[in-house]
């Protein structure tokens, strides 16, 4: 690297549109600011955030187990995943006291995450690593001796950088896994880190449990780490990132939304439970065309699919159009169908 180094990164028309998406969600949830006066909802995504990130790592944990042992109950469950549970929420409880641009952070951070599982926690990994499917190595860690300059370098760059905070944290959390600089725990703390520069731009995002649909995408996130690699810049993953993030801050806004109209006696003139499944689709891509079928599965309750079979029979009913690219792309709905019904 050389002095001003900036991560290979190109700006795209889908990445602009991701974060002015993500803007407007933003405004919304700030207008409601529930995340950050409800203690239970905090608690409750603090534990699917932890519950989800470890899950990536092959923890074996359920979420009821993660949070029994939060709560101090007694589990039966491997001593290591215990500790693991243990250990991140520690982590998390002191990302809000560390700052976003400090590498000594970071290594306590790390510290907290992997005390007592790794003998390099807090300090820089001194061996070569590498990333695994199966026997077959994917992608091999900046040698040791480049570690300290390099994640000198990227922290320069995120501190002076004037890319949106959105952008940056994506980047960051691609170069981060990218040199690999720890022996152990490097995904947990790539993770841990991305939340931590989002959270410097929005507080909510402490609360925020993005790991939660990594986790539901997790082949995906792997596929597009790995095409990254290959284009030798992060604009996949960044892309990638930026809807994880938009999906979330959407069942969040939705969330907050119905509960305000189930507070005003407002129903949309519609009463959702004699909706049928096709019906309630197209009134949630009506809301949000960009939404994914993970995240239509999840909120309808659905095998995710269920949810893929049930668009391509919209689709060709005629009731449905897809607009764009498949991964970059929106759901237009036909307005003969909106509203769950015909139009006369």
């Amino acid at each position: 690297m050389c002095d001003g180094y900036k991560p290979p990164f190109t700006m795209t028309e889908a990445i602009t549109n991701l974060v002015i998406e993500i803007g407007e969600f933003v405004g919304r949830i700030t207008a409601h600011d529930e995340l950050l006066i409800n203690p239970r909802l905090r608690r409750e995504n603090r534990i699917k955030t932890i519950y989800s990130s470890l899950a990536i790592e092959q923890n074996t944990m359920s979420l009821e187990q993660v949070s029994d042992v939060l709560d101090g109950k007694r589990v039966l469950a491997p001593p290591q995943d215990i500790r693991e549970v243990k250990n991140a929420y520690e982590a998390y409880e002191e990302l809000q006291k560390m700052n976003p641009y400090s590498i000594k952070d970071l290594l306590k951070a790390h510290k907290f995450m992997m005390n007592g599982l790794v003998s390099e926690a807090g300090t820089f990994r001194s061996k070569g690593v590498g990333v695994y499917a199966g026997e077959q190595l994917i992608h091999a860690g900046t040698p040791p001796q480049y570690v300290p300059e390099l994640m000198k370098e990227l922290f320069d760059w995120l501190k002076t950088s004037k890319l949106h905070p959105l952008v940056k944290s994506c980047m960051f959390h691609y170069e981060f896994e990218f040199i690999h600089p720890f022996a152990d725990g490097n995904g947990r703390t790539g993770r841990l880190w991305h939340s931590l520069i989002l959270q410097k731009w929005k507080p909510f995002f402490a609360w925020l449990p993005v790991e939660t649909l990594i986790y539901e995408n997790q082949m995906e996130y792997y596929r597009v780490l790995n095409q990254s690699n290959t284009d030798g810049e992060s604009t996949v993953f960044v892309e990638f990132m930026l809807q994880m993030i938009r999906d979330s801050l959407y069942e969040i806004v939705k969330n907050q939304e119905d509960k305000q109209r189930k507070n005003d006696g407002i129903n949309d003139g519609v009463n959702k439970k004699d909706l049928d499944t096709e019906s309630k689709i197209l009134l949630l891509l009506q809301k949000n065309p960009h939404v994914t079928a993970q995240s239509l599965a999840s909120t309808l309750g659905k095998s995710k699919r269920q949810v893929e079979r049930i668009l391509s029979n919209l689709k060709s009913e005629g009731k449905l159009e897809r607009v764009g690219a498949s991964k970059n792309g929106c759901w237009k709905v036909i307005d003969d169908y909106k509203d769950g019904e015909l139009n006369d």
